[in-house]
């Protein structure tokens, strides 16, 4: 009976160091990271866009890239998001141990063997859309495999708040995958196939800083160190609340990608899909050094939900927006001075930009910046399922303006499509954040004067 008693468990306080370094000094520390790794992931399409002669070849690394882009966000970003949020808030209730991995390892060996089934019953299907080239195909399925492991560890890395480890992993990841096409780029190798294998060396290079994890923390710090496990029924209960929460996060991040990739994937193949897809690159390296905010912003809000206020809460929340929209500023500000030049160096296809079209993309940049700040604030207050409706609504409707068509230009329609329903799903997701603020308390009422005999 003693073993089933919450009582009993251990609440030893987190062991001082890295784990227990603030919100704002973790995000500065993971910034290097996220900020290198979409550079190097900007890099990487911009020196390819050079070493391949053929558009059709480039378009093959495009359409791999964004089917696996898609993939491991919808099934895998949801379980890093559930061990950061879980572990995080176990620990700001001072469980230094222990903390339930189990439950988030058979969630994502579930996805990944959802992914395989399904890639191998259109594996005709797949290899056609990559041109015949079945060597894409194994990449991909390499990739997604690999990402499994990787993104299990984010969100382990997440949860302990050990931010220097996030950065290495990302940081690595992107560097090795840059390699390749700088590699067909000065003659040391040659062909799409070449370029196209960065996208699953990537993955398996992150995993190198997992022994580094192991080294520095050793596996004491791990699941199954001797603290007491939860009643078998609170046990359950997680279970199934962890099920709901990976569900709810995966409509999000399958909308999300159906945001940043409706546009190019309703654009014809060829030089209009090349234009599209560069025009939403921009929204990409921000939204990846951004992650850096997001990653640190969950696990720090889960602990802020465990033992402080809402008034800490909202102040992390308002300073991350503030600085989103600075951000969002100075990007739109300078797309409009020199975006349509950029993108002719940068990433050069058959087609023109338009600077107001390119500064509409950095204002809506910094509206699905700050959603996706709104969202962390869901997830951590437990409104997993009303974050994902808002999500999904402004997906349908992205995909409803695409493909009614209103606008003949792909690249405009697209543009203009992005910005609005970013717009509408940061409406939709302050009107969650307040419904998620706990009510104002009303001051009792002082008892009355005793009555007078």
């Amino acid at each position: 009976m003693a073993a089933d008693s919450p009582a009993r468990e251990t609440t030893a306080r987190p062991p001082a160091g890295p784990a227990s370094k603030s919100y704002g000094s973790g995000a500065k520390i993971l910034s290097i990271g996220i900020a290198s790794t979409g550079l190097f992931t900007f890099a990487y399409f911009s020196v390819a866009s050079h070493a391949l002669d053929d558009d059709d070849a480039l378009g093959g690394i495009n359409l791999l890239w964004t089917i696996l882009f898609i993939t491991i966000s919808v099934i895998y970003r949801p379980v890093e998001q559930l061990l950061s949020r879980s572990i995080a808030t176990r620990r700001a209730q001072g469980h230094a141990g222990g903390h339930p991995l189990r439950d988030a390892a058979r969630i994502q060996a579930g996805f990944a063997l959802a992914f395989l089934v399904v890639a191998f019953a259109f594996k005709g299907r797949l290899i056609d859309a990559f041109d015949g080239e079945d060597a894409l195909f194994w990449i991909l399925i390499v990739a997604a495999l690999a990402y499994a492991a990787s993104y299990f560890a984010r969100g382990y890395f997440a949860g302990h708040q050990w931010f220097a480890l996030y950065g290495g992993l990302v940081f690595f990841e992107s560097v090795a995958r840059f390699c390749f096409p700088v590699a067909v780029a000065v003659g040391l190798t040659s062909g799409q196939t070449a370029v196209a294998l960065g996208i699953a060396a990537a993955p398996l290079a992150s995993l190198a800083v997992i022994p580094l994890a192991v080294r520095r923390y050793g596996p004491s710090s791990a699941d199954g160190d001797g603290t007491p496990r939860e009643p078998v029924d609170r046990a359950a209960g997680a279970a199934r609340e962890g099920a709901t929460f990976a569900g709810s996060v995966a409509v999000v991040q399958l909308a999300e990608q159906t945001l940043l990739n409706a546009g190019p994937l309703f654009a014809p193949r060829g030089a209009e899909f090349a234009v599209v897809f560069g025009a939403f690159l921009i929204t990409r390296s921000p939204l990846q050094l951004f992650q850096s905010i997001q990653t640190s912003l969950l696990p720090h809000l889960a602990g802020l939900e465990a033992t402080e206020g809402s008034a800490a809460f909202a102040k992390a929340i308002r300073t991350t927006v503030l600085a989103i929209a600075a951000f969002a500023g100075a990007v739109a500000l300078g797309l409009l001075a020199v975006g349509p030049f950029a993108m002719d160096v940068l990433y050069p296809v058959e087609g023109t930009y338009s600077r107001w079209g390119l500064a509409l993309i950095g204002v809506a940049m910094g509206l699905h910046l700050t959603a996706g700040t709104l969202n962390q604030a869901a997830l951590a207050r437990g409104q997993a399922s009303l974050a994902a409706v808002a999500w999904a609504a402004s997906a349908v409707v992205f995909v409803a303006w695409m493909a009614v068509g209103v606008i003949d230009e792909a690249l405009l329609r697209a543009e203009v499509g992005y910005a609005g329903s970013c717009a509408l799903l940061c409406a939709a997701l302050v009107w969650v954040y307040r419904a998620g603020q706990p009510a104002a308390r009303v001051a009792p009422l002082p008892d009355p004067p005793p009555l007078m005999d």
